[in-house]
C-alpha cells in the first residue's frame, strides 16, 4: 500500500527558510514527484515537480524554491527560501506511481502546514 508522509511544515517569519521532506513508502518506482499547496479559500496549485532531471516551478516560487529528488529513493524535498506571506498554505506531496501496478496512479500525502508571518 502506497503512503506519502510529509514533514517540515512550520511557522516562520517572512524572509525565512524552511525545508519540506516527503517519503513514499510501498513504492517500487515512481515517475513524477512534487509539491502542491492550497491556501485558505483557494484551489490547490502546483508548486514544483521533478521527473528525472527535469524540474518545473510555479512562476511565483522560481528563484526561491528548489525541489530535489533524493537519488533512487522515493524521497523529495522542497527547500523554500525568502518566504513570503503568500506562501502560506497546506503543502501536499504527490507521487505518480508506476510500480506496483496495483497502486499505479497519482497519490497524495496528508499535507503539512506552512505559515509565513509578516
Amino acid at each position: 500500500h502506497v503512503r506519502l508522509v510529509e514533514s517540515g511544515g512550520d511557522l516562520v517569519q517572512a524572509g525565512g527558510s524552511l525545508e519540506l521532506s516527503c517519503t513514499a513508502s510501498g513504492v517500487i518506482h515512481s515517475a513524477t514527484m512534487g509539491w502542491y499547496r492550497q491556501a485558505p479559500g483557494k484551489e490547490r496549485e502546483l508548486v514544483a515537480t521533478v521527473v528525472g532531471r527535469t524540474t518545473k516551478y510555479a512562476d511565483s516560487v522560481k528563484g526561491r524554491f528548489t525541489v530535489v529528488r533524493v537519488g533512487a529513493r522515493n524521497t523529495v524535498t522542497l527547500q523554500m527560501n525568502n518566504l513570503r506571506a503568500e506562501d502560506t498554505g497546506v503543502y501536499y506531496c504527490s507521487a505518480d506511481v508506476i510500480m506496483p501496478l496495483a497502486d499505479k496512479g497519482v497519490h497524495w500525502g496528508q499535507g503539512t502546514q506552512v505559515t509565513v508571518s509578516l
